[in-house]
């Protein structure tokens, strides 16, 4: 059977529990793209929870969860499990 590896690529990525732990009025640490998302109704929070509306429909992560922004600049919630087992910090 044919086996693939997926490109390297580089994404940005924050942990949606450290967004929802922090008043939308103090996000200056967080990239321009997750206020950009909220602006527009993108992207929105509850306690413990994200919600992204994605080219599928709207997806939800937990506070462990992280919040990728892919190489086309779309958003979407990725366990953090997947995450861990599939990207590193980049330099």
């Amino acid at each position: 059977m044919p086996q693939f590896r997926k490109k390297p690529v580089v994404i940005e990525a924050v942990r949606a529990g450290d967004v929802i732990a922090s008043p939308a009025d103090e996000w200056d640490g967080f990239p321009e793209w997750l206020h950009d998302a909220y602006d527009a109704g993108v992207i929105s929070f509850k306690p413990g929870q994200v919600t992204i509306r994605t080219l599928e429909g709207e997806m939800t992560g937990g506070s462990e969860d992280w919040i990728i922004r892919g190489v086309k600049g779309e958003l979407y919630p990725c366990k953090a499990e997947i995450f861990e087992a599939t990207y590193e910090a980049a330099d």
